[in-house]
């Protein structure tokens, strides 16, 4: 070093410094890319990003491998730096090239480097990644050396080194992800995707159609009876049946028993029973996700729900499950419910005993409990644990329900008042 003048060896300082701020970069940027960002390009066909994702397969040893190179040069350039603040201003210059390089080191190899490569960790990992590779393999000897060091020691502290780091993410997380990508994702596409995560949540009991609203002929009824029932059912399949409802024999589809009006000269009972599908039948308690499954492994667009003792409880579609992903075809509240609600100028609903307590929150955005009753009448006699009398009055969470009739048992209607719609009435007044 006696015969390099000082100026060329604060070149190689400043060199030394520059390949530290690499070493640097390199390691927050590799540590910071997104993983899943990382395959998609990859399997876009980006090589930059093959590479990279290479080198990740094994944190370990990329991480060996910049800590090497990176202590190796600071090592060097503080060595440099000793000799050049000598030479410039004797033995005090130790002291000055200390601190100067400390702090160069801090701000230049450090702190800059790694804040911009946490920033941008695409625009250094991807190009760092051509010079990584081969000096993984140039420096594998000494990098194998030092992780199999770093193993002993960690199992010596019962700690064991995973090299497979794990890629699955939990429901919990992709559901963090998909509430977290506004800008990435429609508010629509949100609540399409969050609702497939809640698929499992949610049971045919839920969302089927109550036993008493099924729509069915009665087989043995006269003929004429049978025909203008067919003709003016506003449903594309029909449950078939004698007498009552669980003798069901079929399902109907009403396209096809057109078809059959047209096509042949005698339509009768006997074609229209030929006509009619074996009934799918659905267990009761069955999620959604499973259901929906089930329905396209079946070929399948309509169920009919039975308990455990084959009786018949409602009856599902494919529609059905759709909606709950979707939203609804037609329009926010579906027919039946809105002939179900009275929605009041001061804030309140008049609500039937048997309208569906989640159709209701999807409808108004409420949060009433929908775990364990799927009518209103089932949620307020679960909650009072008795038939109550006309005139009471329920706080469920934020809602206050007042039994207005009650009939046969069954609390027929209410009037549900959210409390913010109260409170608001009351600083009006």
């Amino acid at each position: 070093m006696e015969h390099v003048s000082t100026g060329t060896l604060i070149f190689i300082l400043v060199i030394m410094i520059v390949i530290s701020a690499y070493f640097s970069a390199s390691e927050t940027s590799m540590m910071t890319l997104n993983r899943y960002r990382l395959r998609h390009l990859s399997q876009q066909g980006n090589r930059s990003a093959r590479r990279a994702e290479k080198l990740l397969k094994n944190p370990e040893r990329l991480i060996s491998l910049v800590l090497i190179g990176n202590n190796l040069v600071n090592i060097l350039a503080s060595a440099l730096g000793t000799i050049v603040g000598m030479r410039l201003y004797g033995d005090i210059g130790v002291a000055i090239a200390t601190g100067v390089l400390t702090l160069v080191v801090l701000l230049f190899a450090e702190v800059l480097p790694k804040t911009f490569a946490a920033l941008h960790p695409e625009r250094i990992a991807l190009p760092s990644s051509f010079l990584l590779s081969p000096l993984q393999k140039l420096m594998f000897p000494l990098v194998w050396l030092l992780n199999s060091i770093t193993s002993l020691l960690l199992s010596i502290f019962g700690i064991r080194l995973n090299n497979q780091l794990s890629a699955a993410l939990s429901k919990d997380e992709l559901r963090t992800i998909v509430n977290e990508s506004h800008s990435k994702i429609s508010r629509r596409n949100q609540d399409m995707l969050l609702s497939v995560l809640d698929l499992e949540k949610v049971t045919v009991d839920d969302i089927m159609v109550p036993r008493n609203e099924i729509v069915g002929i009665d087989v043995n009824d006269e003929w004429k009876s049978v025909m203008r029932q067919l003709t003016h059912s506003p449903h594309g399949r029909i449950v078939l049946y004698r007498d009552s409802l669980d003798d069901a024999i079929g399902m109907l589809r009403v396209r096809e028993a057109y078809r059959l009006m047209t096509e042949k000269k005698e339509f009768n009972k006997e074609n229209l029973l030929r006509a009619a599908d074996k009934i799918y039948y659905v267990p009761e308690g069955t999620p959604l996700n499973i259901q929906l499954v089930k329905f396209q492994r079946n070929k399948e667009k309509v169920g009919i729900v039975v308990d455990e003792y084959g009786d018949i409880q409602g009856l599902v579609t494919v529609e059905d499950i759709l909606e709950e992903i979707v939203g609804d075809f037609t329009t926010s509240m579906s027919p039946t419910l809105a002939e179900e609600v009275n929605p009041q100028s001061d804030g309140s609903v008049l609500i039937d005993g048997t309208a569906n307590v989640r159709e209701l929150n999807k409808a108004f955005n409420w949060s009433l409990p929908a775990n364990d009753a799927r009518t209103i009448n089932g949620m307020l006699l679960e909650e009072l644990e008795e038939i109550p009398c006309v005139g009471t009055r329920v706080r469920i969470d934020s809602y206050e329900i007042d039994i207005l009739d009650v009939q046969e048992n069954m609390i027929k209607q209410v009037r549900v008042t959210p409390i913010k719609s109260l409170q608001s009435s009351v600083q009006d007044g």
